[in-house]
């Protein structure tokens, strides 16, 4: 089986090119010609010798996943449905902005902690993605988008947890921040946790991007029961995980992420909290109106009750923004990205059950 290079970082690279006998600077030559030129075609990389490229042709390939799926939304989001294999697709989502362009990767076949207001969660989950899946994504949307280098920032918001992953994950991301690829910015690539903190210890030693925490209570009596991972490390463990990873951030600050359910989360009083607890970590806070999804027994939070609620955080002299609620009407929002996946957990087939029910 030829091995594909399109996941391999630097120093993965020069392993493999150590292997064939051939020095390691070609690792930076294939960046380039992979990463930047998005060229996939061994023979059309001129400034490697004749001899290596055919070499190259018999033992590896340039392989991304497979894009079945491209729909455009009438604010210009645009989503791809992506096949990982022939069982699984996952969703990949480009938000274009003025000056920007911010692509949302997925970094598993489903998800398996099932936050209670998450469409990807109901789906269940059936594997990790792989490095060369994951840096795919972004290495597909910047040969279809128009303009040069259309991604500006990278968010790891798709489908999946990606800390359960971080053997994948982490190649990925060094490919993101490489001058010789994707010359990303660590303050331009996020990744989003739900609070796996062993994990957060990992990706700081490592790779230490911008990190987004999706936090969603205030306290660990709702926390567990709208994201249950809560459980294993309750608050105060996270709190003190965001606190170390900050000693190696690329930001200042951790963002948290809220979103925003009626009559769930969305009170004074939760406001109110949830400044007693920033007040342990530098912060700010990105509120997110709920989008909704099939069987979802939650509804999104009125936009005054939203505007009061940043408000009170904002009192309590936290930084707070809203989130603008982006590609809805194609299921592309936040929470709403559901894939095809072949669920392992048996989780998929339980919630069908429950709507039959309904």
């Amino acid at each position: 089986m030829k091995a594909n290079l399109l996941g391999l970082d630097a120093a993965g690279l020069a392993r493999f090119f150590a292997e064939q006998g051939e020095k390691a600077f070609r690792a930076r030559q294939l960046l380039h010609w992979v990463h930047q030129a998005g060229e996939s075609d061994f023979a059309r990389m001129t400034d490697l010798a004749r001899r290596l490229r055919e070499k190259l042709a018999e033992r590896a390939c340039i392989e991304a996943p497979q894009i079945v799926g491209d729909t455009r939304a009438d604010d210009g989001t645009r989503k791809w449905l992506i096949k990982v294999d022939d069982a699984n697709a996952v969703e990949a989502v480009f938000i274009p902005e003025r000056g920007r362009g911010t692509l949302c990767v997925s970094s598993q076949a489903g998800c398996v902690l099932d936050c209670a207001f998450c469409s990807t969660g109901k789906q269940g989950f059936n594997r990790n993605l792989s490095s060369a899946e994951i840096v795919g994504q972004l290495w597909l949307a910047n040969r279809l988008l128009e303009g040069d280098r259309p991604v500006t920032n990278v968010v790891m918001m798709g489908m999946g947890e990606p800390l359960l992953n971080l053997d994948n994950v982490i190649p990925a991301l060094r490919l993101m921040l490489d001058d010789d690829a994707y010359g990303l910015s660590r303050r331009r690539v996020t990744v989003s946790t739900s609070g796996v903190v062993p994990q957060m210890e990992r990706l700081r030693d490592e790779c230490p991007v911008a990190l987004a925490v999706s936090l969603h209570a205030p306290n660990d009596e709702l926390r567990d029961r709208l994201v249950p991972v809560n459980r294993r490390y309750p608050l105060g463990e996270l709190i003190a995980a965001c606190n170390r990873y900050l000693e190696k951030a690329p930001r200042d600050f951790i963002t948290f992420e809220y979103v925003m359910l009626e009559g769930v989360n969305d009170a004074d009083a939760h406001a109110r909290e949830l400044v007693r607890l920033a007040a342990r970590i530098r912060c700010k806070f990105n509120l997110i109106p709920f989008n909704p999804f099939a069987s979802s027994e939650f509804r999104r939070s009125g936009a005054e009750r939203i505007r009061r609620f940043a408000e009170i955080l904002q009192r309590g002299g936290l930084t707070v923004t809203t989130r603008k609620t982006r590609g809805d009407d194609i299921a592309a929002a936040c929470g709403q990205l559901a894939g095809d996946v072949a669920d392992r957990t048996r989780r998929s087939a339980t919630y069908r059950l429950k709507e039959v029910r309904a």
